[in-house]
């Protein structure tokens, strides 16, 4: 299932129910997937289950040891099983393993964050500042997120081209684009590794807990990038998981201008002449290292 085809879905789900406080309850979203939540401990690792009862029901168990945050990411998440009527595959894939998640997995990951954070309402809340680790930190707070998950919806709907990431062990595991980055062709690796002369890298060499922002080049994180042009990281490493995470963002001045065939293609420049039009040439005003 395509991840537009799954956010229509979300989008309309979320449409038929009463979201004004869904912040602290998800009750009307658990009602109309004809569900039921119970908390139970599991065991580690296991996030939750949902089983379908001879009538129908759904009855979802989710994991009492871990936080409020990802208990509300997991009903979401499990509901999304339902309503798009995906088979499960919870089956975690190791960091340093090259197999690719399950689709089913990735596709209700992204309708889980429909429910969580829906598109108006994050659209009215979310400052119209310079992104920063206090903007992340209130978004997840006003929404009952973890900061993972409010950094990730940041990126994906910014205005701006900006790209959020997530590595593990010195991975790349995931990355989310915004509508202006994924148009111009920017590509971030997943199972890469975290690229030298990152932010990311830096924090994760130092092995403590961190937060940090930098500015570094454009190309240190995206393939076949334009050299020249520079980025705002701000990275986020966790020692006890080893894992480290980016939000990455610039102006849209600073895009590359890269042609670009009907099929998406880049239009490789043959080395010859530009053909004289008879118009002067101005600077792009973009920023150069």
């Amino acid at each position: 299932m395509e991840e537009t085809d799954v956010q229509v879905r979300a989008r309309t789900f979320v449409a038929s129910v009463d979201i004004s406080d869904i912040q602290s309850d998800l009750a009307p979203y658990v009602v109309a997937a004809n569900a039921k939540v119970r908390k139970e401990e599991l065991g580690e690792g296991e996030s939750g289950t949902t089983i379908t009862t001879p009538k129908g029901k759904h009855i979802i168990t989710v994991n009492s040891l871990e936080s409020e945050e990802r208990q509300r990411f997991t009903i979401c998440h499990e509901i999304a099983h339902i309503v798009l009527g995906l088979d499960s595959s919870h089956t975690e894939v190791p960091p340093w393993s090259f197999a690719k998640r399950d689709p089913n997995e990735m596709a209700c990951d992204t309708f889980a964050a429909e429910l969580l954070m829906p598109f108006g309402q994050w659209r009215e809340r979310v400052p119209k500042e310079e992104p920063s680790l206090e903007i992340i930190e209130f978004m997840a707070s006003e929404f009952g997120t973890s900061f993972v998950a409010a950094a990730s919806r940041y990126a994906s709907l910014a205005d701006i081209p900006c790209a959020y990431v997530t590595t593990e062990r010195g991975r790349i595991r995931y990355a989310a684009r915004s509508t202006s980055l994924r148009r111009a062709g920017a590509w971030i690796s997943p199972r890469s590794p975290v690229p030298a002369g990152s932010v990311a890298h830096r924090l994760r060499a130092a092995g403590v807990n961190d937060v940090e922002t930098g500015e570094v080049a454009q190309d240190v994180w995206f393939e076949n990038w334009e050299a020249g042009l520079d980025l705002w990281e701000l990275a986020r490493h966790y020692q006890a998981f080893d894992t480290t995470v980016a939000l990455l963002w610039f102006s849209e001045e600073d895009l590359p201008e890269v042609e670009r065939t009907r099929f998406g293609a880049k239009v490789e420049d043959d080395g010859g002449l530009a053909e004289l039009t008879g118009e002067m040439s101005w600077p792009s005003g973009k920023r150069r290292r």
